[in-house]
C-alpha cells in the first residue's frame, strides 16, 4: 500500500508562546478520511554535542529537569536561537554551558524528538580537541554541572540507564559509532 501524506484543510493556535507553540489541525487522510483536532507542538530547533576534550574525555552536564523531576545526566546543548545556523548554535550552547572551545565539529546526525505531535528536530554534533577556554556564561535559569567521563564509563552509564534524555542516549549512541571509526 502507497503511503500518502495528510493534507492540512484547517489549522487554530491555541497557544503561541517562545519555547512552545501549540495548534490543532483537521487533516484529510488518504482515502478522503478527516481527522479533526490533531494536536501538534511547535518548538523551536535543538543542538546537542557528543564533545571529547584534548584529553578524549566525553563532557557531560548535569541539571535538573523540572517535567520530568529528576536530576539529569545529559550531553551539552540547547536551543536554536531564531535563524541561527545549528553548527553555530552548538559551538555557541558549549562555550556558554561549559566554557569548551573545540578543534573540530562534524554534524553526525537529524534527529525528530517525536515527529507524531512535535515539528521540531534535533543537530547532533561530534566535537574533538576541547580545550576550557572561557568561564561558563549560563542563563538565569540555567544551574548546571560540567562533568568529564571516559569512553568505559560512558558505555557504563548507557548499560546502567543512567542517563534518561532519550535524545542524549540516541546521540551517544552515534557519537560511540563515530568514535569506531576513529
Amino acid at each position: 500500500m502507497t503511503i500518502e501524506k495528510w493534507r492540512k484543510i484547517a489549522s487554530k493556535y491555541l497557544v503561541k508562546e517562545k519555547w512552545a507553540t501549540l495548534r490543532v489541525d483537521t487533516c484529510e487522510l488518504q482515502g478522503g478520511i478527516i481527522k479533526d483536532d490533531y494536536y501538534v507542538l511547535e518548538y523551536p530547533n535543538w543542538v546537542n554535542a557528543i564533545a571529547l576534550t584534548e584529553e578524549g574525555k566525553m563532557i557531560l552536564v548535569r541539571q535538573y529537569r523540572h517535567a520530568a523531576d529528576i536530576i539529569s545526566l545529559e550531553v551539552p546543548g540547547g536551543v536554536i536561537d531564531g535563524d541561527e545556523d545549528p553548527e553555530f548554535a552548538i559551538k555557541r550552547e558549549l562555550l556558554e554551558e561549559t566554557g569548551y572551545s573545540f578543534q573540530t565539529c562534524k554534524l553526525l546526525a537529524e534527529l525528530y524528538p517525536n515527529p507524531a505531535t512535535s515539528t521540531n528536530k534535533t543537530f547532533t554534533y561530534f566535537l574533538t580537541g576541547g580545550v576550557k577556554t572561557h568561564d561558563q556564561h549560563l542563563d538565569e535559569h540555567e544551574i548546571l554541572n560540567v562533568e568529564e567521563y571516559t569512553i568505559a564509563e560512558i558505555k557504563q552509564l548507557l548499560k546502567d540507564n543512567l542517563i534518561a534524555q532519550s535524545l542524549h542516549v540516541a546521540a551517544l549512541h552515534y557519537g560511540l559509532a563515530e568514535l569506531e571509526k576513529l
